[in-house]
């Protein structure tokens, strides 16, 4: 029996694939708890409609990233931080603190899509990594400076 699946089933397969099960399997187990169902005509074509809008969300999402990273890439961030003798931070900055930074800007970006190797440390301009999307990155400039 045909059965398209609706989540992930250990074993089987990923969700929205259509695997050929038993029919006690099918019968028995998948569909009294919703982890499929049988793959008529009508559910096919459902199926068929879902990837589609699926697929242009997730495009519409990667040209948004896209566009976002185009805007970060012409941005400086500046935090402005307390500083000791040849330029040396008291601390560090974090990409909390560049977050928030970015938040004052009026631009939302995660803490933990800004990739920072290891905190900034010293005055002057440096270049981040932020993680928008899984195939988009974008660098942004921040400018470190003395209260």
């Amino acid at each position: 029996m045909k059965v398209i699946l609706l989540q992930d089933v250990k074993g089987q397969g990923k969700k929205g694939q259509v695997k050929e099960v038993s029919e006690g399997y099918a019968l028995n187990f998948l569909i009294p708890r919703g982890l499929g169902r049988p793959a008529t005509d009508g559910n096919l074509k459902t199926l068929e409609q879902q990837q589609k809008s699926e697929d242009k969300r997730k495009e519409q999402e990667k040209l948004d990233a896209e566009a976002l990273a185009a805007k970060l890439g012409e941005m400086t961030v500046v935090i402005k931080t307390k500083a000791g003798e040849g330029g040396r931070l008291f601390g560090a900055i974090t990409s909390k603190q560049i977050a928030e930074a970015m938040q004052k800007m009026n631009v939302k970006i995660d803490k933990r899509k800004i990739e920072l190797a290891e905190p900034i440390r010293s005055l002057g301009y440096s270049n981040v990594t932020v993680k928008l999307h899984p195939e988009v990155r974008g660098t942004l400039k921040v400018h470190v400076t003395e209260e």
